[in-house]
Protein backbone atom coordinates (compact mmCIF):
# COMPACT_ATOMS: atom_id res chain seq x y z
CA UNK A 1 0.00 0.00 0.00
CA UNK A 2 1.29 3.62 -1.24
CA UNK A 3 2.83 5.85 2.04
CA UNK A 4 0.67 9.02 1.30
CA UNK A 5 3.15 10.81 3.35
CA UNK A 6 6.11 9.42 1.14
CA UNK A 7 4.30 10.57 -2.07
CA UNK A 8 3.50 13.69 -0.27
CA UNK A 9 6.82 14.83 0.80
CA UNK A 10 7.79 13.99 -2.97
CA UNK A 11 5.61 15.81 -4.26
CA UNK A 12 6.69 19.01 -2.31
CA UNK A 13 10.37 18.40 -3.06
CA UNK A 14 10.03 18.29 -6.57
CA UNK A 15 7.76 21.59 -6.76
CA UNK A 16 11.03 23.29 -6.09
CA UNK A 17 13.13 21.15 -8.79
CA UNK A 18 11.27 20.30 -11.67
CA UNK A 19 12.85 22.26 -14.28
CA UNK A 20 10.52 26.07 -15.07
CA UNK A 21 9.14 24.82 -18.35
CA UNK A 22 7.69 21.49 -16.62
CA UNK A 23 6.17 23.11 -13.25
CA UNK A 24 2.76 23.85 -14.33
CA UNK A 25 2.03 20.41 -15.83
CA UNK A 26 3.21 18.86 -12.88
CA UNK A 27 1.71 20.88 -10.23
CA UNK A 28 -1.77 20.15 -12.42
CA UNK A 29 -0.79 16.60 -10.86
CA UNK A 30 -0.30 17.02 -7.42
CA UNK A 31 -2.63 20.14 -6.15
CA UNK A 32 -6.70 19.61 -7.10
CA UNK A 33 -7.48 22.82 -9.13
CA UNK A 34 -9.10 24.67 -6.33
CA UNK A 35 -6.56 24.19 -3.53
CA UNK A 36 -5.76 26.65 -0.97
CA UNK A 37 -2.83 27.49 0.77
CA UNK A 38 -2.91 29.68 3.32
CA UNK A 39 0.76 30.97 4.34
CA UNK A 40 1.92 33.07 7.09
CA UNK A 41 2.07 37.16 6.44
CA UNK A 42 2.91 38.41 3.97
CA UNK A 43 2.25 36.34 1.72
CA UNK A 44 -1.87 35.21 2.74
CA UNK A 45 -4.23 32.65 0.73
CA UNK A 46 -3.58 31.32 -2.58
CA UNK A 47 -6.52 30.10 -4.37
CA UNK A 48 -5.83 27.42 -7.43
CA UNK A 49 -2.35 26.39 -8.55
CA UNK A 50 -1.08 29.46 -10.73
CA UNK A 51 -1.60 31.05 -7.50
CA UNK A 52 0.15 28.75 -5.38
CA UNK A 53 3.27 29.25 -7.70
CA UNK A 54 3.30 32.67 -8.16
CA UNK A 55 2.59 33.41 -4.81
CA UNK A 56 4.70 30.64 -2.90
CA UNK A 57 6.58 28.36 -4.68
CA UNK A 58 8.19 30.83 -7.33
CA UNK A 59 9.23 33.53 -5.18
CA UNK A 60 11.36 31.03 -3.36
CA UNK A 61 12.65 29.49 -6.12
CA UNK A 62 14.21 32.78 -7.32
CA UNK A 63 15.07 33.73 -4.23
CA UNK A 64 16.52 30.69 -3.02
CA UNK A 65 19.71 29.96 -5.23
CA UNK A 66 18.80 25.91 -6.46
CA UNK A 67 16.71 25.56 -3.50
CA UNK A 68 15.79 22.42 -1.83
CA UNK A 69 13.72 21.41 1.17
CA UNK A 70 15.31 20.07 4.09
CA UNK A 71 12.32 18.43 6.11
CA UNK A 72 13.45 17.13 10.10
CA UNK A 73 9.72 15.62 10.92
CA UNK A 74 7.82 14.71 8.41
CA UNK A 75 4.83 12.42 9.56
CA UNK A 76 0.91 11.99 8.58
CA UNK A 77 -2.66 10.28 10.25
CA UNK A 78 -6.30 10.61 9.90
CA UNK A 79 -7.17 14.04 11.05
CA UNK A 80 -8.99 13.84 14.81
CA UNK A 81 -10.52 17.33 14.65
CA UNK A 82 -13.89 17.89 13.22
CA UNK A 83 -12.20 19.10 9.44
CA UNK A 84 -11.43 15.05 9.19
CA UNK A 85 -9.58 13.88 6.74
CA UNK A 86 -5.86 12.48 6.27
CA UNK A 87 -3.24 15.28 6.69
CA UNK A 88 0.68 15.25 6.64
CA UNK A 89 2.88 17.77 8.91
CA UNK A 90 6.20 18.97 8.49
CA UNK A 91 9.19 20.61 10.52
CA UNK A 92 11.56 21.75 8.00
CA UNK A 93 13.67 24.18 6.48
CA UNK A 94 13.72 25.84 3.00
CA UNK A 95 17.99 25.47 1.98
CA UNK A 96 19.64 27.90 -0.40
CA UNK A 97 21.23 30.61 -0.97
CA UNK A 98 19.87 33.94 -0.23
CA UNK A 99 20.32 35.43 -3.78
CA UNK A 100 17.06 37.09 -4.58
CA UNK A 101 14.74 39.34 -2.80
CA UNK A 102 11.83 37.38 -1.02
CA UNK A 103 8.07 38.54 0.46
CA UNK A 104 9.89 42.55 1.00
CA UNK A 105 13.01 40.69 2.11
CA UNK A 106 16.30 41.99 0.52
CA UNK A 107 18.68 39.28 -0.19
CA UNK A 108 21.78 38.72 1.55
CA UNK A 109 23.39 36.77 -0.43
CA UNK A 110 24.69 33.52 1.64
CA UNK A 111 23.64 30.48 2.56
CA UNK A 112 20.32 30.25 4.96
CA UNK A 113 17.90 27.54 6.18
CA UNK A 114 14.47 29.14 6.18
CA UNK A 115 12.13 27.30 8.92
CA UNK A 116 8.82 26.87 8.24
CA UNK A 117 5.85 24.97 9.63
CA UNK A 118 3.38 22.63 7.26
CA UNK A 119 0.23 20.99 7.38
CA UNK A 120 -1.24 19.58 4.25
CA UNK A 121 -4.56 18.03 3.41
CA UNK A 122 -4.19 15.08 1.18
CA UNK A 123 -6.95 13.26 -0.73
CA UNK A 124 -6.82 10.72 -3.32
CA UNK A 125 -3.19 11.34 -4.02
CA UNK A 126 -3.46 15.18 -3.94
CA UNK A 127 -2.79 17.99 -2.15
CA UNK A 128 -6.00 20.13 -1.36
CA UNK A 129 -5.30 22.77 1.27
CA UNK A 130 -2.09 23.88 3.11
CA UNK A 131 -1.15 26.12 6.26
CA UNK A 132 2.18 27.20 6.25
CA UNK A 133 4.08 29.42 8.64
CA UNK A 134 7.43 30.66 7.44
CA UNK A 135 10.02 31.98 10.29
CA UNK A 136 10.57 35.71 8.52
CA UNK A 137 11.61 36.79 11.67
CA UNK A 138 14.53 34.09 11.56
CA UNK A 139 15.58 34.54 8.09
CA UNK A 140 16.20 38.27 9.23
CA UNK A 141 18.45 37.04 12.14
CA UNK A 142 20.65 35.16 9.65
CA UNK A 143 20.61 38.13 7.17
CA UNK A 144 21.82 39.88 9.92
CA UNK A 145 18.91 42.22 10.24
CA UNK A 146 17.21 41.20 13.52
CA UNK A 147 14.33 43.81 13.60
CA UNK A 148 13.37 43.50 16.97
CA UNK A 149 14.69 45.62 20.49
CA UNK A 150 15.17 42.54 22.02
CA UNK A 151 15.39 38.65 22.00
CA UNK A 152 14.23 35.89 24.75
CA UNK A 153 16.12 32.19 24.30
CA UNK A 154 18.76 31.13 22.61
CA UNK A 155 18.43 31.54 18.08
CA UNK A 156 19.29 28.97 16.49
CA UNK A 157 18.76 26.26 13.98
CA UNK A 158 15.86 24.01 14.46
CA UNK A 159 17.26 20.76 15.54
CA UNK A 160 15.96 17.51 13.94
CA UNK A 161 14.80 14.67 16.49
CA UNK A 162 16.93 13.42 19.23
CA UNK A 163 16.08 10.31 18.13
CA UNK A 164 16.21 10.58 14.34
CA UNK A 165 13.13 9.07 13.17
CA UNK A 166 10.92 11.76 12.65
CA UNK A 167 10.72 11.28 9.07
CA UNK A 168 7.92 9.23 8.30
CA UNK A 169 8.02 7.50 11.73
CA UNK A 170 7.84 3.89 12.44
CA UNK A 171 7.91 2.56 15.77
CA UNK A 172 5.64 4.30 18.86
CA UNK A 173 1.77 4.68 19.61
CA UNK A 174 0.24 7.86 17.67
CA UNK A 175 -2.83 7.34 19.57
CA UNK A 176 -1.05 7.29 22.87
CA UNK A 177 1.23 9.83 21.86
CA UNK A 178 -2.05 12.17 21.00
CA UNK A 179 -3.27 11.16 24.44
CA UNK A 180 -0.80 12.50 25.95
CA UNK A 181 -0.60 15.79 24.34
CA UNK A 182 -4.26 16.16 24.40
CA UNK A 183 -4.11 16.39 28.83
CA UNK A 184 -1.25 18.28 28.35
CA UNK A 185 -3.25 20.78 26.24
CA UNK A 186 -6.42 20.65 29.12
CA UNK A 187 -4.65 21.83 31.74
CA UNK A 188 -1.91 24.36 30.31
CA UNK A 189 -5.10 27.05 29.70
CA UNK A 190 -4.82 27.44 34.06
CA UNK A 191 -1.47 29.08 35.59
CA UNK A 192 -0.49 30.43 38.73
CA UNK A 193 -0.16 34.42 37.92
CA UNK A 194 3.10 34.23 40.69
CA UNK A 195 5.05 31.35 39.40
CA UNK A 196 3.66 30.71 35.86
CA UNK A 197 3.50 27.12 35.96
CA UNK A 198 0.13 25.13 35.40
CA UNK A 199 -0.73 21.28 37.30
CA UNK A 200 0.44 17.97 35.91
CA UNK A 201 3.10 19.41 33.30
CA UNK A 202 5.94 18.77 35.70
CA UNK A 203 7.40 15.84 37.95
CA UNK A 204 7.80 12.26 37.43
CA UNK A 205 3.72 12.16 36.53
CA UNK A 206 3.96 15.32 34.43
CA UNK A 207 3.38 15.98 30.89
CA UNK A 208 6.58 17.05 30.16
CA UNK A 209 9.97 15.22 30.92
CA UNK A 210 12.11 16.47 33.28
CA UNK A 211 14.92 17.10 30.53
CA UNK A 212 12.62 18.59 27.70
CA UNK A 213 13.57 20.65 25.02
CA UNK A 214 11.46 23.29 23.28
CA UNK A 215 12.11 25.13 20.18
CA UNK A 216 10.68 28.43 19.21
CA UNK A 217 10.16 30.97 16.78
CA UNK A 218 12.09 34.02 16.27
CA UNK A 219 12.01 36.51 18.39
CA UNK A 220 11.55 33.55 21.46
CA UNK A 221 14.42 31.35 20.42
CA UNK A 222 15.22 27.76 22.34
CA UNK A 223 15.07 26.62 25.63
CA UNK A 224 16.34 23.58 28.05
CA UNK A 225 14.34 22.69 30.71
CA UNK A 226 10.82 23.84 32.25
CA UNK A 227 12.78 26.54 34.23
CA UNK A 228 14.11 27.71 30.92
CA UNK A 229 10.73 27.54 29.16
CA UNK A 230 9.16 29.87 31.71
CA UNK A 231 12.25 31.97 31.87
CA UNK A 232 12.95 32.50 28.08
CA UNK A 233 8.97 32.30 26.97
CA UNK A 234 6.26 31.46 29.13
CA UNK A 235 6.67 34.51 31.87
CA UNK A 236 6.91 36.82 29.34
CA UNK A 237 4.17 35.85 26.90
CA UNK A 238 2.00 35.66 29.89
CA UNK A 239 2.56 38.65 31.36
CA UNK A 240 1.45 40.17 28.06
CA UNK A 241 -1.21 38.14 27.08
CA UNK A 242 -2.58 36.78 30.67
CA UNK A 243 -6.29 36.36 29.10
CA UNK A 244 -5.10 34.05 26.27
CA UNK A 245 -7.10 31.34 25.59
CA UNK A 246 -5.51 28.41 22.86
CA UNK A 247 -6.70 25.63 21.28
CA UNK A 248 -9.37 26.08 18.10
CA UNK A 249 -7.50 23.43 16.31
CA UNK A 250 -8.11 22.41 12.85
CA UNK A 251 -5.91 19.72 12.64
CA UNK A 252 -4.69 17.23 15.39
CA UNK A 253 -2.83 14.24 14.38
CA UNK A 254 -0.73 11.44 15.99
CA UNK A 255 1.93 9.62 14.35
CA UNK A 256 4.10 6.66 15.93
CA UNK A 257 5.74 8.79 19.01
CA UNK A 258 4.76 12.34 16.86
CA UNK A 259 1.81 14.58 17.07
CA UNK A 260 1.36 17.52 15.35
CA UNK A 261 -1.68 20.19 16.21
CA UNK A 262 -2.42 23.83 14.57
CA UNK A 263 -5.04 25.99 14.84
CA UNK A 264 -5.19 29.04 12.42
CA UNK A 265 -5.55 31.33 14.40
CA UNK A 266 -5.19 29.37 17.58
CA UNK A 267 -4.89 31.94 20.03
CA UNK A 268 -6.82 34.70 21.03
CA UNK A 269 -5.64 37.68 23.52
CA UNK A 270 -5.42 41.09 24.52
CA UNK A 271 -2.12 42.77 24.26
CA UNK A 272 -1.63 44.23 28.34
CA UNK A 273 1.84 44.14 28.88
CA UNK A 274 5.05 44.95 27.12
CA UNK A 275 6.33 42.28 24.39
CA UNK A 276 9.86 41.77 22.24
CA UNK A 277 10.03 45.39 23.19
CA UNK A 278 6.87 46.80 21.88
CA UNK A 279 4.28 49.01 24.02
CA UNK A 280 1.00 47.01 25.27
CA UNK A 281 -2.17 48.69 24.01
CA UNK A 282 -5.14 46.77 25.21
CA UNK A 283 -5.64 46.10 21.69
CA UNK A 284 -7.62 42.58 20.63
CA UNK A 285 -4.77 40.28 18.91
CA UNK A 286 -5.27 36.37 17.36
CA UNK A 287 -2.28 34.17 16.94
CA UNK A 288 -1.53 31.47 14.29
CA UNK A 289 -0.01 28.43 15.57
CA UNK A 290 1.65 25.19 14.76
CA UNK A 291 3.06 22.53 17.72
CA UNK A 292 4.97 19.46 16.46
CA UNK A 293 5.83 17.28 19.33
CA UNK A 294 7.51 13.87 20.04
CA UNK A 295 6.92 12.01 22.97
CA UNK A 296 8.36 9.18 25.16
CA UNK A 297 7.93 7.02 28.24
CA UNK A 298 4.26 9.12 28.32
CA UNK A 299 6.05 12.27 28.11
CA UNK A 300 7.28 15.01 26.10
CA UNK A 301 10.61 15.41 25.33
CA UNK A 302 10.96 17.90 22.48
CA UNK A 303 8.25 20.15 20.75
CA UNK A 304 8.84 22.48 18.27
CA UNK A 305 6.57 26.08 17.67
CA UNK A 306 6.07 27.82 14.83
CA UNK A 307 4.34 31.00 15.06
CA UNK A 308 3.09 34.14 12.65
CA UNK A 309 5.12 36.76 14.70
CA UNK A 310 5.04 38.43 11.91
CA UNK A 311 1.46 38.75 11.31
CA UNK A 312 1.50 39.17 15.40
CA UNK A 313 4.16 42.23 15.44
CA UNK A 314 1.77 43.48 12.82
CA UNK A 315 -1.55 43.76 14.67
CA UNK A 316 0.82 45.35 17.97
CA UNK A 317 1.50 48.12 15.34
CA UNK A 318 4.90 46.60 14.43
CA UNK A 319 6.31 46.09 10.77
CA UNK A 320 8.86 43.49 11.06
CA UNK A 321 9.55 43.52 7.56
CA UNK A 322 9.93 47.76 7.01
CA UNK A 323 12.44 47.61 10.50
CA UNK A 324 14.54 44.71 9.03
CA UNK A 325 14.81 46.69 5.90
CA UNK A 326 15.82 49.64 7.34
CA UNK A 327 18.62 48.04 8.97
CA UNK A 328 19.64 46.74 5.28
CA UNK A 329 19.69 50.30 4.33
CA UNK A 330 21.87 51.59 6.93
CA UNK A 331 24.34 48.90 5.63
CA UNK A 332 24.18 49.61 2.10
CA UNK A 333 27.22 52.43 0.49
CA UNK A 334 25.52 55.37 -0.05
Amino acid sequence: MPDFRADTQSALSSLLTVPDAELDSFAGKVLVENAVWDVSDPVGSLIGPEAILNGFIRPLRAALTQVQRRDEIFMGAANIREEGGNWCASVMHYVGNFDGPLWGMSPCQRLVFLRAGEFYRVDQGKITKARIIIDLIDLMRQAGRFPLPMELGTEMLFPGPATHDGVFPQGGDGVASLAVVEGMFADLHAFDPETFSSKGQTGSTGYWADDMLWYGPGGIGSNYLWSGFVKDHRESFLKAFPDRKGGNHYCRIGDGNYVAASGWPSMTMTFQGDYLGVKADGRPLTLRVMDFYRCAGGQIKENWVHLDYVNLLAQMGFDAIAASEALASSERPQ
